[in-house]
This record gives C-alpha cells, sequence and structure tokens, in this order.
C-alpha cells in the first residue's frame, strides 16, 4: 500500500490516524500535511491511493483542494476518506458525489468507525483504483465480502465497488448513483429484515416516530447472537459483466408475497422500496427459494472512457472506422493518442501483435517520446475515438501541468517492467 495522505492540523485527529494505522496494518503509512499547498504538491506529484481529509479543519482551505480535484478528476483518482463535523450530512454527501468517496465519517465516531473503513481496505486492496496499471487490472476478479451486521460498513462496500467499476470505465457516471443505490438497498435488507428479523410492521411504527433505522438495527445488535451474524457479498467482474450474490444468514422472507404487494399504490411508502429499485436498475435478479440470498447482474457500457485528462481536454479529436488505420509502422511519430473509445489492433508484418482499449490509455507514446519511427501498425476495430496530442501540445502541457509528465513516466516504467517481465517468462 502506498502512503496514505492525511490533510489536517488537528494534532488530536492526526494522533488517532496515525495510532489507528500502525494497529490495523503496517502497509498503511500516514503522511500529514498541514497546508493546501503542501496538499496540492502531494497530490499531483505522488497520486495518492488514499486521501483522509479533514473537512472540518478551519486552517486549511479544504474548497480549494477539492476544487483542484474537480478540476481533473482523471490525474486525482485516490479514494477519499473524509472525517467531518457537519449538521447538514445529506447536502455535503451530494456535494462530494463526483468524488471517489471511500467514507464520510462523522468526527464523533471516528474511534469507531476509521478502524473498520481501514481493515476493509486492507483487506479488498484490489479495489483501490490505479490508473497506471489499469489495464492489468481489467481481467476477471472475484471473491467475497464478509460484513459485520452493522449498516455502516455498508457503505464503505458498495462504495469501493461502484468507484471501482466506474474509474475501470464499466459503468457510466448515471448508472454509477444508481447502481450504488440499489447496493445499499440490498445490503441494509439483509442486515435489518434478514439477520436482525426487523419486521414491516415494526419497521414502520419506527420510522412513523421519526427514528432512523440505523438506530433500530444498533439496537437488535445488542444481542449477542445477533450482532454476530455476517451477510456475505460475492463479486464476479469480468470484462463484459458483473455478478453478485448476497446472502444473510436469517430465515429468509416471503419474497414473492412482497414483489406483489410493491404497486404504484404504494410506491411512496416509507419503506419497502429496495425490491423494486434493484428490478429498476440490475439485471437477471433473483432470489433463492428460502429468501435470503440475492443474485443479480449488470452489463458493462461498450469501451469507453468516462474521464478525460484535463490537461488535454482541448485537443483535437479523431475518429477511426471499422479497419481504418491509425498509423503505419515505419511511419514518423509525430502524434500520441490517448484512447477515448474503441478497440484497436497493433499489427506487425502482417501479424496481430495486441489490442488495445481505453484501459491501455496512450497509444504510440514510446515512439512518439523516443522520437523514432513506428515500430508497428495500427488498424482500428470498429470505431474508434482518440485525442491525437502533437509535440507542441504535449510539451506545454508538461511545462504547465509537470506532474503529468511524472505520471506518463510512470506509465511507461510499468509497461516495461511487464515487458521485462514476459521476456524472462519465456526466457525460463
Amino acid at each position: 500500500m502506498k502512503q496514505i495522505v492525511v490533510v489536517s492540523t488537528d494534532t488530536v485527529l492526526n494522533r488517532k490516524i496515525r495510532y489507528t494505522c500502525a494497529k490495523v496494518s503496517v502497509d498503511f503509512h500516514p503522511v500529514f500535511v498541514k497546508s493546501e499547498e503542501q496538499a496540492l504538491e502531494y497530490l499531483n506529484y505522488e497520486l495518492p491511493e488514499i486521501c483522509v481529509f479533514n473537512f472540518s479543519d478551519e486552517k486549511v482551505d479544504l474548497d480549494r483542494i477539492m476544487a483542484s480535484i474537480n478540476e481533473d478528476p482523471w490525474i486525482h483518482y485516490g479514494g477519499i476518506i473524509g472525517v467531518h463535523a457537519r449538521d447538514d450530512v445529506e447536502e455535503f454527501e451530494k456535494n462530494l458525489k463526483k468524488n471517489n468517496i471511500i467514507s464520510l465519517i462523522p468526527r464523533h465516531s471516528l474511534d469507531f468507525s476509521l478502524p473498520r473503513v481501514l481493515r476493509i481496505i486492507h483487506q479488498n486492496r484490489q479495489f483501490i483504483f490505479q490508473r497506471e496499471i489499469q489495464s492489468q487490472l481489467l481481467t476477471t476478479i472475484a471473491g467475497s465480502f464478509i460484513i459485520d451486521n452493522d449498516p455502516f460498513d455498508v457503505n464503505t462496500y458498495s462504495n469501493l465497488i461502484v468507484n471501482y467499476l466506474y474509474n475501470a470505465n464499466f459503468i457510466s457516471y448515471d448508472f454509477k448513483d444508481r447502481l450504488h443505490l440499489a447496493l445499499m438497498e440490498l445490503l441494509i435488507n439483509a442486515i435489518e429484515h434478514g439477520n436482525c428479523r426487523i419486521a414491516y410492521a415494526e419497521k414502520s411504527k419506527w420510522l412513523e416516530e421519526g427514528k432512523n433505522i440505523f438506530a433500530l438495527i444498533r439496537k437488535k445488535n445488542r444481542n449477542p447472537d445477533i450482532a454476530s451474524r455476517k451477510v456475505y457479498f460475492n463479486y464476479r467482474i469480468t470484462p463484459a459483466r458483473s455478478y453478485f450474490s448476497i446472502r444473510d444468514e436469517g430465515e429468509g422472507f416471503d419474497w414473492r408475497g412482497r414483489i406483489q404487494q410493491i404497486t404504484e399504490k404504494n410506491y411512496l411508502m416509507l419503506h419497502g422500496r429496495g425490491i423494486m429499485m434493484a428490478n429498476l436498475y440490475l439485471q437477471n435478479l433473483s432470489y433463492n427459494d428460502k429468501g435470503n440470498e440475492v443474485s443479480f447482474e449488470i452489463e458493462h457500457q461498450a469501451q469507453g472512457s468516462n474521464l478525460l485528462p484535463g490537461a488535454f481536454e482541448k485537443t483535437q479529436e479523431v475518429v477511426f472506422e471499422d479497419g481504418e488505420t491509425v498509423f503505419t509502422e515505419g511511419e514518423e511519430s509525430n502524434f500520441l493518442y490517448y484512447i477515448v473509445s474503441g478497440k484497436l489492433k497493433i499489427i506487425s508484418q502482417g501479424r496481430v501483435l495486441s489490442t488495445l482499449t481505453p484501459a491501455d490509455i496512450f497509444l504510440g507514446e514510446m515512439s512518439f517520446l523516443l522520437n523514432d519511427r513506428r515500430s508497428a501498425s495500427v488498424q482500428s476495430e470498429g470505431r474508434t475515438v482518440l485525442l491525437r496530442i502533437s509535440k507542441t501540445a504535449f510539451v506545454t502541457t508538461i511545462r504547465e501541468s509537470p506532474h503529468y509528465g511524472i505520471f506518463l513516466a510512470r506509465l511507461l516504467a510499468q509497461r516495461l517492467d511487464r515487458l521485462n517481465q514476459r521476456f524472462n517468462t519465456q526466457e525460463m
């Protein structure tokens, strides 16, 4: 795990964060910065996987830092843990929706919540996105989250999943929000109705009294038998689709009868909308006979990039149709290409060597940077959209945003390392 940048001047909070990191894992190395200038420098040049922001710190201009992240989220893609002391929590969360939020922790619950969040991150590092090794990550990954019977953890797991799928260009921004909502509903249902056995009438009475459902869940968890129950969230993410299942340790429920109850007449009732939203947003949703496990799928969007590098947003966009040539072997390399969407075949001496997609980020960068001729031809497979970056535009970008040069150097180092690994494997 790379270093975690902590933007905070609060010595008490910082001491708690340092202690918690050391307690959870030796892999966590918090780096504390105490001004927006230091924070922006660290964010630009280190590209941290995890950022902890103290949003209640009045000595640091967090608005300026977040504005910088929002100006170019393509390169500032690290996951954010926010500590806050806000009363307007819903508005606060709404304003941060476009960011890669892992968890937002109220200051008063830091001792309880931060260890849980860091433990989840440590156990599921594959979901912490790293753009420079994106193409390595976009293979099939499968596993299971074993979730404690507490609603706080549900949001962290849901955020990890949807942030990863979005940053990997598997889902659009609009669907990211819908998927998060559906996952939250199904996971909370597994805890409240499955493990806690909160009945429909009991929940209705509780909500009608203006109480929070999470408070009722935690009241139920005072029973050690209920508190010890788990929710099992299985996932399998392939390049084309994602497959999920959620199972609780409860006695199940009459899902057929509940689906029948959900009609237009009670669309806006206090609760019971989880199944309805899941049916709207997810595919092939089904329950086991017992009613304590639900399975569903999502289809990934076509090859494309959700975010474009902010430094190249004014660069010329070029489109190639199926079979058209982008450049040929031996040609002078006057342009670097950023892959916006589509698929490209790399061909040398009539043989297809590999295929590139937006996951590979750039095309033709080696010959471009080395001022060499193209080592292979590139042909569009289907319709492809690219950003064509001239040497003048590239040099101007590096001069104005030198951290882009650092990122590209890392990207090339990663690719050279992979080539060396392949070569060494073949030699053996």
